[in-house]
């Protein structure tokens, strides 16, 4: 635990000296190996500025959405290579088959969710999950995440900060769940098929 206090205050050090730049650059790196969420630097400028609390987001989601494409082009040059030491050529068609089918909803639930956002960009690569819908899923949950942030934070400023600290990560698991369990029943009838 002292090891994660000591990176996310590196990481807020670090990245966070460089202003909106900074998030941008966190936000990117987030999304395709870094990580620590940029919801802290979020959450820290926007409480510093709440009338720029949107802007904010749209930085944070911008960089997210970039990262995220970094990710996926990581995955698609040097990532089915790497998986095939891992599963048979039969296991990563099939998965394939699956991730083509239901990728763009597992790429949503992730984007807002606690799960890491940078292991489904990747994936989405090694499976070749379509470009465009994997562009659309990721700027639709990345904002959901950060615009709730900053909509809560405009309209709550700093009474607000404590409550996100603390359950930041139960709220984004509650809205998560109804989304993983539509997916779920719909990988179900296509298997019970």
């Amino acid at each position: 635990m002292a090891l994660f206090g000591f990176l996310l205050n590196w990481t807020q050090e670090t990245f966070g000296s460089f202003g909106l730049l900074g998030l941008f650059t966190l936000a990117f790196a987030e999304s395709s190996f870094f990580p620590i969420p940029p919801d802290i630097l979020l959450i820290a400028f926007a409480l510093a500025t709440p009338q720029n609390a949107f802007f904010i987001a749209l930085i944070a989601t911008i960089g997210s959405v970039c990262g995220g494409i970094f990710g996926y082009f990581l995955g698609k040059t040097l990532g089915e290579p790497l998986l095939l030491k891992f599963a048979k050529k039969e296991t990563v068609e099939k998965a394939q088959k699956l991730y083509d089918e239901f990728g763009a909803w597992a790429v949503f639930v992730a984007g807002f969710s606690p799960i890491p956002y940078k292991v489904f960009t990747i994936l989405s690569g090694v499976m070749e999950l379509d470009l465009k819908k994997f562009i659309i899923a990721s700027t639709l949950s990345r904002a959901i995440r950060f615009f709730a942030i900053a909509t809560i934070i405009f309209f709550f400023g700093e009474e607000i900060n404590g409550l996100l600290n603390e359950y930041f990560e139960i709220a984004m698991f509650i809205i998560a769940v109804p989304i993983i369990l539509f997916v779920c029943w719909k990988i179900y009838k296509k298997v019970k098929k």
